[in-house]
């Protein structure tokens, strides 16, 4: 079955969660000549409604603070049971129910609600991730933490230690894993791993960090990934960005020893693409951005195949990635093309990009034909070279951090997984260099590059904002072509260094050591074939 089960922590999680499950209910069918390339059963569990009715919903857990739910309700209309807390009460005596005036329903909603056309989203009317969430979920996947408050400018959810300690009270009076977590993994038949969806420079990361202590305890070969997201810093103070700096420097550390891939998602402070338009201030829009890397980064991980030797899996991929066994932090970079008129506009299902012929679904597949190429190295000619491509998603700004600090190294590429979807073009093409690397020994490298691709286009929904423009600056309203490198490379060497250093005296003397120890054997982990004392022979100016 090779099931994933997601947990979601935190607002920006959820934000990017929802945007991902939004395309995972695009891919259903409904028709009998209608067939999804998804294998829905990776990411929705089947279940039996209040009614006797068949359920589909998703294999997730998710947490969030007072307030950072909206509209969602726990109790929906598939399991609309009597919720009432005075009938489940040990106490007999009279009772006095104060409730809090509840949150209007955006307009959207009301309109998923009444089976109508939905009305067009701006970044005014979205307020809360559920103001765009068109997936209904089980009441077990949903987990309100009520100590904190969203948004709250008393005691805001932003420092670390808030994160470990929520995360430490709780466990402690319910074993998280038992009571939110193991129903779903216990109802996998072969589960493939789990992902992991959290912010990266607030609490969330400390309580994420608990977490996956808890679960490497539990699941000790389990593949884990962790989607570590950031807010952008434009407009905050200096003391808030050293803040979610530190708090960043510590998720590394901790996410690198548990997880399996750590991907950070950033926001790039330089300018984007012509084809990307985005208002930097609207989660819904950033979010939108990272849900489409990460919903096309991972696409070959649930389609359906006939053929398994095309197929792949997290743990699979977390191999690829990581070389030498002991680089867990990959970068994400993206591409996005329009699709040409003159290509079919698919078979007329909910976002499945199909052709005209018999063979309508394109399956993930090397792009040279062959399952063998998909481990083979690629100094044996049968795989593309590494690429670069427009939107970097992996924190660059980084490298920024120490104005003293000068980048000393090309870009070495120890593996890449590039993923292609959408119809093939020569856009595609264009980015396949035939890459070789020197070291500072002068042996010649060329990187492991492994590739997939599907005919599968990312589809643009009425809940996705139209942030992808055509060659004639036009909103693109159906679908795009979407290229993905997963990559393990030098980068994260000068990143790491760049943070260690910027956040290093604002940590507590009781972990400054620690951390700054560390940091910096995360930073050597990546520079395997090169010689420390001797980068400026390949300095970049």
């Amino acid at each position: 079955m090779r099931e994933i089960v997601t947990l979601q922590l935190g607002q920006q999680s959820n934000y990017l969660a929802t945007h991902f499950w939004n395309v995972q209910e695009s891919y259903f069918t409904y028709g009998a000549d209608e067939e999804s390339p998804i294998d829905h059963d990776v990411h929705f569990r089947p279940g039996i409604g209040s009614d006797g009715s068949e359920t589909f919903m998703p294999r997730t857990v998710i947490y969030d603070l007072k307030g950072g739910f909206g509209t969602l309700r726990k109790i929906n209309a598939l399991y609309d049971i009597d919720d009432d807390a005075t009938s489940s009460s040990l106490w007999s005596g009279q009772t006095i129910v104060q409730r809090q005036q509840p949150i209007e329903a955006s307009s959207y909603q009301q309109s998923l609600d009444a089976g109508q056309a939905p009305p067009k989203l701006t970044t005014s009317t979205v307020r809360y991730w559920s103001d765009f969430n068109r997936v209904f979920f089980h009441p077990k996947s949903i987990i309100q933490l009520s100590e904190y408050e969203l948004n709250s400018t008393v005691m805001p959810f932003e420092k670390w230690h808030m994160g470990e300690e929520l995360f430490g009270s709780l466990d402690k009076e319910h074993d998280l894993l038992d009571r939110d977590l193991r129903p779903f993994i216990e109802e996998a038949d072969q589960m493939q791993g789990l992902q992991i969806m959290t912010g990266l420079d607030d609490a969330w990361a400390g309580f994420a960090a608990k977490y996956l202590e808890r679960l490497r305890d539990e699941y000790g070969k389990t593949p884990i990934w962790v989607f570590g997201a950031q807010e952008p810093n434009t407009g905050l103070s200096r003391e808030k960005r050293l803040l979610k700096l530190a708090n960043k420097a510590r998720a590394l550390t901790e996410f690198n020893s548990q997880a399996s891939l750590v991907i950070p998602l950033a926001l790039p402070e330089s300018p984007l693409p012509r084809s990307v338009r985005l208002d930097p201030a609207s989660t819904w829009h950033v979010t939108a951005l990272f849900a489409a890397a990460v919903e096309s980064t991972t696409l070959y991980t649930r389609l359906k195949m006939s053929d398994r030797v095309y197929s792949s899996s997290l743990g699979n991929m977390a191999d690829i990635l990581n070389v030498f066994g002991k680089q867990t932090i990959a970068n994400l970079e993206m591409s996005v093309s329009e699709i040409q008129s003159s290509t079919p506009n698919g078979n007329g299902t909910n976002g499945v990009n199909g052709h005209s012929d018999d063979n309508r679904i394109g399956p993930v597949r090397s792009l040279h034909g062959t399952g063998v190429a998909l481990y083979a190295d690629s100094e044996a000619g049968s795989e593309k070279g590494a690429a670069t491509l427009d939107i970097d998603l992996s924190s660059p700004q980084d490298l920024n951090l120490n104005q003293g600090y000068r980048r000393r190294r090309r870009r070495r590429i120890f593996s890449q997984v590039l993923a292609d979807r959408g119809p093939e073009s020569s856009e595609s093409a264009k980015n396949d260099d035939e890459a070789e690397m020197e070291d500072t020994y002068g042996v010649r490298h060329r990187p492991k590059v492994h590739n997939y691709r599907s005919s599968v286009a990312f589809p643009i929904i009425d809940s996705y904002p139209k942030i992808f423009r055509d060659s004639y600056d036009h909103p693109v309203k159906d679908r795009v072509s979407v290229r993905t490198a997963l990559s393990t490379d030098s980068t994260v060497t000068d990143k790491v260094k760049a943070l260690r250093s910027t956040v290093i005296r604002s940590i507590g003397l009781e972990d400054r050591e620690t951390i700054g120890n560390e940091l910096a054997e995360i930073a050597d982990s990546y520079k395997e074939g090169w010689s420390s004392d001797s980068d400026d022979d390949n300095d970049e100016e």
